[in-house]
């Protein structure tokens, strides 16, 4: 675990320089703020399609060999990009062909590398490794987004794409030798074998497909609260860097600087949120709820402060409260199906979780529009908190009453015990 927590700090370091690299290689071309933009929605579309078929692969093909292979793949898409760069030969269309690409390899990436993480720990450790992941992943975008403009000003734009192909090597160079933990090994094993009484509803083993994937992620409230819960905050509470930019250079009348110094709070507060997170142990849906409202409420006083120094002290626990929901998030979705699905729900998850990164900042910058970047924090804090304790009440009002099981009654010697398929 300490192996993998390395490379995955090297892997997100080289990943966040390109893409800093890649949106000014990109400018750079084509003088275009929006073919920037366009160049990341190419990057990120195939996920809205492709996660589900991703996702089966990750469940039917060996982990290890899965990850390997994908992370030796972006290595090539990235040295294959720098030396474009460094020849004169690279475009906007070949640009946007390799950001194509590397999104359809990153529909398999995603789930293997994150379920091999999981593998490589006991299962009640698995809470602890998801928030280490998150914390790993925090540390490798402060440190890729610094490096990133130190090596294009040194070295130039190839030397990044190059660098970050080093690093997808060397994350490849390691999964060989990870060992997965014995008891994640033994619960997958039994969590594959077929029950002696299957139930019709949720087929079970190698014969699952992604259609059954997606019907098991419908049938599960919690996860689909999960993905309501998340969904409305990723488009009205996530998007910091569109808000808390206008509001600092607007209202507060601050420089880029000063959005420079809400950024690194920002980082620094996802860190200790990271922190945190490491330390539940069975978190739920409910606990994701609660922050994500708690998150709504500061995202409101944060849109009623009156200076800038104001927003700086709620900036902190704002941060803090997302990450900490993230990853309680992350961890009911990848502890909730049975392993041999893991695979596929996180392919819906893609899917879903794309659907609100294209469609969550045009609607935010509607709401900009309409209602100023205070307007716009203020009514999407409201609507979260208030969609989540909706949600709270109405389902407290659809639940039935609980039903008293008496446990005073002796089993005689003749009464059979209840079995696993009563």
């Amino acid at each position: 675990m300490r192996w993998w927590s390395v490379a995955n700090f090297v892997s997100n370091a080289g990943t966040w320089m390109q893409l800093t690299v890649q949106n000014l290689l990109v400018l750079q071309i084509t003088g275009s703020a929006a073919a920037t933009g366009l160049s990341m929605s190419v990057q990120a579309a195939p996920a809205l399609l492709m996660s589900l078929v991703g996702g089966a692969a990750v469940d039917r093909w060996p982990r290890k060999v899965t990850a390997a292979v994908s992370q030796a793949l972006l290595g090539l898409i990235a040295f294959t990009t720098a030396v474009l760069v460094a020849v004169g030969g690279l475009n906007l269309s070949v640009l946007m062909a390799l950001a194509a690409v590397t999104g359809v390899i990153a529909t398999v990436d995603g789930p293997a590398c994150a379920l091999l993480g999981n593998d490589l720990v006991p299962p009640q450790d698995v809470p602890s490794a998801i928030g280490v992941g998150s914390l790993v992943h925090s540390a490798g975008r402060l440190a890729g987004a610094a490096l990133g403009g130190v090596t294009v000003g040194f070295l130039g734009t190839a030397a990044a794409y190059a660098a970050n192909g080093v690093s997808f090597l060397f994350v490849a160079s390691v999964i060989p030798f990870l060992r997965p933990a014995y008891g994640a090994v033994r619960g997958a094993v039994a969590e594959r074998r077929p029950d002696p009484v299957p139930h019709a509803a949720e087929p079970v083993g190698e014969n699952m497909t992604v259609r059954q994937g997606l019907a098991f992620f419908m049938r599960r409230p919690r996860l689909v609260a999960l993905a309501g819960i998340t969904g409305i905050s990723a488009v009205f509470g996530r998007n910091y860097n569109l808000t808390l930019v206008v509001l600092v250079t607007g209202p507060l009348a601050g420089s880029a600087g000063a959005f420079g110094t809400v950024s690194t709070v920002l980082a620094v507060g996802g860190i200790i949120g990271a922190v945190l997170g490491a330390r539940l142990r069975r978190p739920s849906v409910r606990l994701v709820g609660t922050l994500a409202a708690a998150g709504g409420l500061l995202q409101v006083l944060a849109g009623l402060s009156p200076t800038f120094a104001v927003l700086l002290v709620l900036v902190l626990p704002m941060a803090v409260v997302e990450s900490v929901s993230d990853t309680a998030g992350t961890t009911v979705l990848q502890t909730d199906p049975p392993a041999h699905l893991r695979g596929r729900v996180l392919g819906v998850w893609g899917s879903i979780s794309t659907a609100w990164g294209l469609g969550g900042p045009p609607a935010l910058g509607l709401l900009m529009e309409l209602a100023g970047a205070r307007g716009a924090l203020i009514s999407g804090g409201l609507l979260i908190a208030g969609s989540i304790g909706a949600g709270y009440l109405l389902r407290g009002r659809s639940g039935g009453a609980p039903v008293r099981v008496r446990t005073d009654v002796r089993e005689s010697a003749a009464q059979p015990a209840l079995g696993t398929a009563a």
